[in-house]
């Protein structure tokens, strides 16, 4: 198949190659189609092997007390993987694994790897399972060691003499060379060539087996930041899981960075990824809205973004995810101002409050602060979080184009809200005449609010719709 290559197999404590630890390898040399060594070991991994694993390999903590430890086989594996190509069910699970494993051993392991499930997919893409099990059963293979290291080392050899007395020597060695060459680093499961994915501005959505994506990302360059994932896995937990589940990739294009993420904005929040932290669907946030009268009490009312209404947010500081945090951001900034928790709303009561008897308070509430001089307090202890209005007389357009794809697209917004993306005037002209509802929506406020606070520049593509001055 290949000059010389490493057949290994690793079993572990779990999927987590940042967490957790290997318990078991093994690994067979071949030089020139011919068996060089066989060695096997079984690991301490120095942490507790969940009952579900113990069961599904039959290593027990008891087994891998006495084992060796990683640093003490580390050697005889690297001699068996010197010059040598590592082959895997699967590779990047078990390189990942690898790697770190050597790097906690400050050693950077260098190794080509070839993924035997990728080399199933390409030499039998008729079947739909390419796991060991399927393998098993599409060849008539046997094997009385399944989810032990040696045990399914043993099944890829047999497969790779199974698929080269099917297909020839010469199939199975250009398949290799192939993958070899041109996607190792890639998912084993994945469908999609990556060669189909434009290196244009965008957004992406990793899918598994289920309707929904499981990741959904931008960027100015596609295929570079979905190969960029890939690369990464083996380094960070999170890729790992997405990658191992991966079967397609789809991508949508837009003509510039401002246009993808808008895309992937709103996308995250009508698919809910599961992969997704940020951009979620953000229900139920509330904000800080200060009376205009310093004699008012409360001076501060707490209210729903989504119950604000047009031109209100000025009026208003600060976005909690809840009540709670609300209430205890105002109260730390409180204590330190030394405002009063009464007439602030954090605390009901008259006269004197508790904090200005134990002197947290400076006594706007005992009469020896005027109320005007507190507001003002209040409002200087406020200001970073002061929301901005929205800073134009109507509607605004930005222009976005994109030389290589020709594509171009006009995004209008109003009130900070994101009515729409239209790509020619026409459009633009049709989206005058309709009403859109105005949804508050924090990320768009925030992606917009530097770019939108300066005055309208037409050498940046940003003009304020209707506007009589403005031409092409």
């Amino acid at each position: 198949m290949l000059p010389c290559f490493v057949v290994l197999d690793l079993e572990t404590t779990g999927g987590n190659a940042v967490q957790d630890r290997i318990t078991e390898i093994a690994a067979v040399r071949i030089e020139n189609g011919v068996e060089q060594a066989r060695w096997s070991s079984l690991v301490n991994p120095h942490t507790g092997i969940p009952p579900f694993i113990q069961s599904l390999t039959g290593i027990t903590d008891g087994m891998v007390q006495s084992a060796p430890d990683f640093s003490e086989v580390a050697r005889r594996l690297l001699d068996l993987l010197d010059g040598a190509v590592l082959v895997a069910h699967n590779a990047r699970f078990d390189h990942g694994f690898l790697l770190q494993a050597f790097a906690r051993m400050d050693i950077a392991l260098k190794v080509k790897t070839l993924c035997t499930v990728r080399l199933s997919r390409t030499l039998y893409p008729q079947h739909k399972g390419h796991g060991l099990d399927a393998i098993l059963r599409r060849h008539g293979l046997h094997t009385q060691a399944r989810h032990r290291a040696m045990g399914d080392v043993d099944v890829v050899l047999q497969w790779l003499d199974a698929a080269r007395a099917e297909l020839g020597a010469d199939a199975v060695a250009q398949a290799a060379q192939s993958l070899l060459q041109g996607s190792a680093s890639l998912p084993p499961l994945l469908e999609t060539p990556l060669s189909d994915i434009p290196e244009s501005p965008g957004v992406y959505l990793f899918f598994g087996e289920g309707p929904l994506p499981l990741y959904i990302g931008k960027s100015i360059k596609l295929r570079s930041r979905v190969m960029a994932h890939f690369q990464a896995a083996s380094r960070v937990a999170r890729e790992m899981r997405i990658l191992t589940e991966i079967r397609r990739v789809e991508w949508r294009e837009t003509a510039g960075e401002l246009g993808a993420l808008l895309l992937e904005s709103r996308l995250v929040k009508e698919l809910q990824p599961v992969y997704n932290r940020q951009l979620r669907r953000q229900s139920g946030l509330v904000a800080w809205q200060l009376a205009d009268d310093p004699q008012a009490r409360p001076l501060l009312r707490l209210v729903r973004l989504d119950d604000i209404a047009n031109g209100m947010l000025s009026k208003l500081y600060g976005v909690y995810r809840s009540k709670r945090h609300a209430h205890d951001s105002l109260r730390s900034i409180a204590q330190v101002q030394g405002l009063c928790p009464q007439i602030l709303g954090l605390e009901s009561g008259k006269g004197p409050c508790f904090a200005h008897q134990i002197g947290q308070c400076k006594g706007v509430c005992a009469g020896r602060v005027a109320p005007a001089l507190h507001a003002a307090r209040l409002q200087m202890a406020l200001a970073a979080q002061r929301m901005q209005a929205w800073p134009h007389g109507g509607r605004v357009g930005i222009r976005e184009y994109h030389a290589a794809s020709g594509r171009s697209e006009i995004h209008v917004f109003d009130q900070w809200c994101h009515l729409a993306t239209v790509h020619n005037e026409a459009e633009l002209h049709a989206l005058a005449s309709e009403r859109h509802p105005i949804a508050f929506d924090l990320d768009t406020y925030r992606l917009l609010a530097k770019r939108l606070s300066a005055p309208l520049e037409r050498n940046n593509a940003v003009f304020l719709i209707g506007d009589p001055h403005y031409v092409e």
